[in-house]
């Protein structure tokens, strides 16, 4: 595939519009999925969200300032369509699946126990527990591996904020695996 434009602006046609899109897809699509998953914490409605952002990015094309990166753009598009799926009466009243599916298996071997903490997902499960404030900070600083200026460009908070609230974030952690720890 021949390089394309990187901005939205650039892009003359609407043929050229669809090929940037499923570059964009293919080139962002797992990190946007990533990014919709730790909002709504469910992995089918994650990946009904992460194409709902394409389609908005293509429908808003036209908003897009030419002074961010697309990466950065996207982005805003996901956090803003998850925190409007969480705002939404279905996320307030319809179980996860993967709560569901949690729900229905209660009874599992020591062995599988065993299994299922280690410290890795401890870890995750202790960050996806964080109130949201933190755990999107925390999320893009650590396993996005952004900077501070990145997060408070993606979030459109402060820098000071963003590091308060990684601060913040990172001691509610280490209550929280303490807390752990002691039962």
């Amino acid at each position: 595939m021949e390089s394309l434009p990187g901005k939205i602006g650039e892009i003359e046609t609407a043929e050229m519009r669809e090929h940037q899109l499923i570059a964009w897809m293919e080139e962002y699509g797992t990190a946007i999925l990533r990014v919709v998953y730790s909002y709504v914490k469910d992995k089918q409605i994650a990946e009904d969200l992460t194409q709902e952002v394409f389609v908005r990015a293509f429908q808003s094309y036209h908003t897009y300032q030419t002074r961010s990166s697309a990466k950065a753009w996207l982005y805003r598009i996901a956090i803003n369509r998850s925190k409007d799926f969480l705002k939404s009466w279905h996320a307030k009243h319809v179980y996860p699946s993967e709560v569901a599916e949690e729900i229905e298996t209660t009874e599992q071997t020591p062995e599988y126990e065993v299994l299922l903490k280690s410290d890795e997902e401890r870890l995750a499960a202790a960050v996806f527990s964080l109130p949201l404030s933190y755990r999107e900070v925390i999320y893009f600083y650590y396993y996005e591996e952004l900077s501070v200026k990145e997060v408070a460009s993606f979030t459109g908070l402060n820098e000071n904020t963003v590091k308060t609230r990684l601060r913040k974030g990172r001691l509610l952690l280490k209550n929280l695996l303490e807390k752990e720890d002691e039962t």
